[in-house]
């Protein structure tokens, strides 16, 4: 294991991973370019350079994956300096086992990390509020003091020599 890779067992079979060659990238790109409303239609390249480029994935498995064969059932990447700021994304738990507590076990490894349970964290959802707020998520305060730059995919494509 690396220094970043951790893995967490529950006592109903299910395993959460942070080492990132478990990952079942066929899983992920068929939920986030299928299922997701964020990310519907991205290139598996795409998705590979995301995860490759992020500090923490986190997989949800049923079964566990340093005992041999796991299925992958969620997932959740974090873009962090460890230090001040943290953004989440590209959660999710496939959808036949949802209602298991697996979403809440899982933000709740990733918001106890120990280099991550202090940073200002960041986090986009337009149907999960519920679960956030558990963890300490709000709404933005003072959203005049913010700024963003729009996401251009055509530009991520040609970035990535892909087309679009």
């Amino acid at each position: 294991m690396q220094e970043n890779e951790q893995i967490w067992i529950n006592n109903n079979g299910f395993t959460i991973s942070t080492n990132k060659s478990f990952l079942d990238m066929e899983v992920i790109h068929n939920f986030l370019s299928k299922d997701s409303y964020w990310a519907k239609g991205i290139a598996k390249e795409l998705i590979e350079a995301s995860i490759e480029n992020s500090i923490l994935c986190y997989g949800v498995y049923e079964g566990n994956p340093n005992n041999g064969s796991a299925k992958q059932v969620g997932f959740a990447r974090v873009v962090s300096d460890l230090v001040r700021f943290s953004w989440i994304g590209d959660v999710f738990v496939i959808e036949e086992y949802r209602g298991r507590g697996l979403s809440k076990w899982l933000m709740d490894v990733i918001t106890e990390h120990p280099k991550l349970s202090g940073t200002y964290f960041q986090l986009a959802t337009k149907d999960a509020h519920t679960l956030y707020s558990q963890f300490g998520f709000k709404p933005l305060e003072h959203v005049e003091d913010r700024m963003s730059r729009p996401m251009n995919w055509e530009d991520i494509y040609k970035g990535y020599k892909l087309k679009d």
